[in-house]
Parts: C-alpha cells; structure tokens; sequence
C-alpha cells in the first residue's frame, strides 16, 4: 500500500514539472521560429540554444515519467495521457530541429564545406555545451528533489508529533472515563448498602410496632381478667 505521503509528493512533482516543461516547448518553439529566419553563425548560436533546450525538455520528459509511477492509480490514467502528448510535441520539435540543423548551407553560409574535422570539432564543441548544460540542469533538479523530500519529511514529522498527541490525550480520556466508572461502582456499592440498611431499620421498626402492639393487647387483657 503507498504511503499518502509519498503519493501526494508525487503528484506534486509531477504537475510541477508539467508546467515546466510547457514554458520549455513554448521557448522551444519560440527558438525554432527564429531559427528558420536565420543563417550562418547566428543560425548555429540558436541551433545549440535550441539543442540545449531540447536536452532540458527530454529531462523533464524523463523526470515526469519516474514521478506519475506515484500518482493514485484513479488519476494516473490522465497523467499518462498527457504525459504521451508531451512526448509526442517533443518528438515534433525534434524532428524538426533537425531538419534545420541538416540545412548545411543555411547552416554555414557561404562558408559551408563537407569538411570532416570542421565537421568533427563542431559537433565537439556543441557536445561540450550540452553537456556542461545538462550537467548544470540535473544539479539544480537534484537541489529541488532534496529540498521537496526535506519538505516533506517535515510534513511528516509533524504529523507523527500530531498523532502523538492525539494518542496521549486519547490515553487520558480513557484514564478519566476508567476513574469515573470507579467513581460510579463506588456510588453504586454505597447506594446498595443504604438499601440494605434502609430495609434492615424498617424490619426494626415493624418488630418494635409489632411487640409494643402485644404489650398493649396483654395490658388491655389482664385489666378485664
């Protein structure tokens, strides 16, 4: 069974990076425009722009995907759908990107050449970026993973000290029902006794009525014999 925590922290995370990764394809797709209008170096500055913002696309994509496994199945039906509209949008822009970046003479101008090292140092250079790129985005997503989990360890342990109090005062209550019933067997046991001492007094009294009631009869008696 999955602990509410863990669910509800799921689902958070999951809708946080859906919004992200919406303003990602929305810059994307800005990039892409722009891309089109371009040549030569400023056409290969927003094609590694665009790479890199596509890297960061796909590790949304990847993040999204770990993180709807902890959705409540109810609604993780949903979440699966989109999440398959977003991979679908992201496929697009790639294909799309790619058709641009494989556009050589806009790509290099009047200065493209099917040089294999400038080739080479090219794809280097961009992998270099990416790389550092991705390494920047994956630290700052590991800082927000921990400090998403230490927010919700202190949920946690505040609802621990929260079921902790209401086990203590569940405890008194109890202790103070147990006292009152001891109260009432006490009560009970007094009232008894007052019963029994009430019928033992009133046997008394019938017994005195009864031998001062034959004391009169023998008087009366002994006067006419």
């Amino acid at each position: 069974m999955a602990n509410p925590l863990d669910t509800d922290a799921g689902s958070e995370l999951f809708s946080s990076y859906e919004a992200e990764l919406k303003l990602v394809q929305a810059d994307l797709n800005q990039k892409l425009d722009q891309i089109s209008e371009l040549s030569g170096e400023p056409r290969k500055s927003a094609i590694r722009l665009a790479e890199r913002t596509l890297d960061e696309a796909n590790e949304l994509l990847g993040q999204m995907r770990i993180e709807k496994q902890n959705i409540p199945s109810a609604t993780r039906s949903k979440a699966n759908q989109r999440f398959r509209n977003f991979e679908s949008d992201i496929d697009a822009q790639k294909r799309k990107l790619k058709t641009m970046s494989d556009d050589r003479k806009a790509l290099f101008g009047n200065r493209y050449s099917d040089s294999p090292d400038h080739d080479q140092q090219l794809e280097q250079r961009q992998q270099l970026l990416s790389g550092t790129e991705r390494l920047d985005r994956s630290s700052q997503r590991l800082r927000d993973s921990q400090r998403i989990a230490n927010e919700t360890e202190d949920i946690g342990r505040d609802t621990l000290a929260d079921l902790q109090l209401q086990r203590e005062t569940i405890q008194h209550t109890r202790m103070n029902m147990l006292e009152s019933e001891g109260y009432v067997d006490r009560s009970v046991k007094t009232l008894r006794g007052m019963a029994r001492r009430m019928a033992t007094n009133r046997i008394i009294t019938v017994a005195i009525i009864t031998v001062l009631v034959l004391l009169i009869f023998a008087v009366i008696y002994s006067k006419f014999h």
